[in-house]
């Protein structure tokens, strides 16, 4: 049998792609949105000493900063107007989801269809601005009081004038990008916000690639060291492609029915169930809690209490109380996300009213029951999973100080971006193939 992939191959040649136009445009412009992120990403905000910055952020980038500035693209360490980046977007949407199954009103809402979805993402749009004007402002508090190791502030002119331009600025970037991304996912190729943070993650991968490669040339990394972290590395990305195109297919059968005067056949389907629906949420989750105490202990490494300094080293990387409580809190945000993005009782009734029906299990109460056995069998493998991908490369950062790029969580955000890419390249590709061939065959019918 010809997998997907030997199909893509076959599929994408540059006949097939100089003919379609269409295909071609929406590249395009994915690429020109693309670059003009990148470009953003290096425009700096207003008030700002960037050797000083430079200074103050090497001190701090083994905390939280680190995971915030790879999804940024690296513009959080330059203090740029996309500094936030999508991280208040992405926020934003989790808690609009959640929400969405706590609040009668909202959840009602969630089930009109096109037009609540509509009122939804601009909830969503509402929380952005709000979450990316708070975390602004505490951007701009911080860099006021933060010092290197001269002494010496990155602020040229603290005050308010400045606290209000870095909010408007950081604001104003990160509501381009939410923008930029809508237009990407509409009028080019795949998910514009997913496109956005894996080109700030590859962008910097070539300069983490280098850093490694110095290590090894000035003798801090031998060469056998810097081929193992290779080979883990591409063996993780095998891993990551491999589980998440895996699947569990329940067979559902349609009985035969009338629809007005037609009989429609019996027919049989499959309901697919990923092996890891909850994607990299908990990944994303899991860093942002546990590098928030090493954070904190980093700005106060002078003055602070005893017991952060004695929390910070049991929840260095490495340690051992640290991967214990990053396998469990991913494991515990793989199965409480998946409750919030699949409803074993919703999928059972939607069934139910369109006659489908699963074998040998009885619908309605025990088709959900049926469903949410197998979703809890398969979340329990995905979380062993994304603990397996995120803490093998944690290990190495503690061991070989291998960068944030070279990270679990980063290499799940590009394999399925780059999965989601494909796979929607390879559909504009086929529906070429297939209006070419209805042409061909009207073409012969006329003739």
């Amino acid at each position: 049998m010809v997998s997907a992939a030997e199909r893509l191959a076959s599929s994408m040649n540059f006949s097939t792609l100089a003919r379609a136009q269409e295909l071609k445009a929406r590249l395009w412009f994915v690429l020109g949105a693309l670059i003009v992120y990148r470009i953003g990403t290096y425009i700096p905000i207003p008030g700002i000493d960037p050797q000083i910055l430079h200074d103050i952020f090497k001190q701090h980038q083994g905390g939280v900063l680190g995971v915030f500035n790879m999804f940024s693209g690296g513009a959080l360490s330059r203090m740029t107007i996309f500094a936030l980046a999508v991280m208040p977007y992405i926020s934003a949407s989790i808690i609009m989801q959640l929400m969405a199954v706590a609040v009668p009103s909202l959840a009602a809402m969630k089930k009109e269809g096109e037009a609540g979805r509509r009122k939804i993402n601009q909830y969503t749009r509402y929380g952005t601005v709000i979450l990316a004007a708070v975390q602004a402002y505490g951007i701009a508090i911080g860099l006021e009081g933060m010092q290197s190791s001269k002494g010496l502030s990155a602020v040229m002119d603290p005050g308010m004038f400045f606290r209000f331009t870095t909010v408007v600025t950081l604001t104003g970037g990160t509501m381009f990008l939410m923008w930029l991304g809508e237009q990407i996912t509409q009028r080019g190729i795949g998910q514009g916000i997913s496109l956005i943070i894996f080109a700030g993650i590859v962008a910097n991968l070539p300069s983490a690639l280098a850093s490694m490669f110095e290590m090894g040339r000035t003798g801090v990394l031998s060469t056998p060291v810097i081929l193992m972290i290779l080979a883990i590395a591409t063996g993780l990305v095998f891993l990551i492609v491999y589980c998440e195109r895996a699947q569990r297919r329940i067979l559902v059968q349609y009985p035969k029915r009338q629809v007005g005067n037609k009989l429609m056949q019996g027919e049989a389907t499959h309901l697919p169930l990923k092996l890891n629906p909850a994607g990299v949420i908990p990944a994303i989750f899991a860093s942002s809690i546990l590098l928030f105490p090493l954070t904190i202990a980093g700005f106060n490494a002078e003055g602070g209490p005893e017991w952060m300094r004695v929390v910070t080293s049991y929840l260095s990387h490495g340690q051992p109380l640290y991967i214990a409580l990053y396998v469990a809190i991913i494991i515990f945000f793989s199965f409480f996300y998946t409750t919030v993005v699949f409803n074993p009782e919703d999928t059972a009734e939607n069934l139910r009213k369109n006659g489908g029906f699963i074998a040998g299990v009885r619908p309605g109460k025990h088709t959900a029951e049926y469903l949410e056995f197998v979703s809890v069998r398969l979340v329990a493998i995905g979380a062993l999973y994304i603990a397996l991908v995120c803490v093998i490369p944690e290990l190495m950062i503690a061991k070989y100080a291998v960068p944030f790029y070279l990270g679990g969580t980063s290499l799940l955000i590009v394999v399925n971006v780059v999965i989601d890419f494909v796979g929607q390249v390879q559909s504009h590709l086929f529906a070429h193939q297939y209006e070419s061939l209805i042409k061909k065959a009207r073409l012969k019918t006329k003739r």
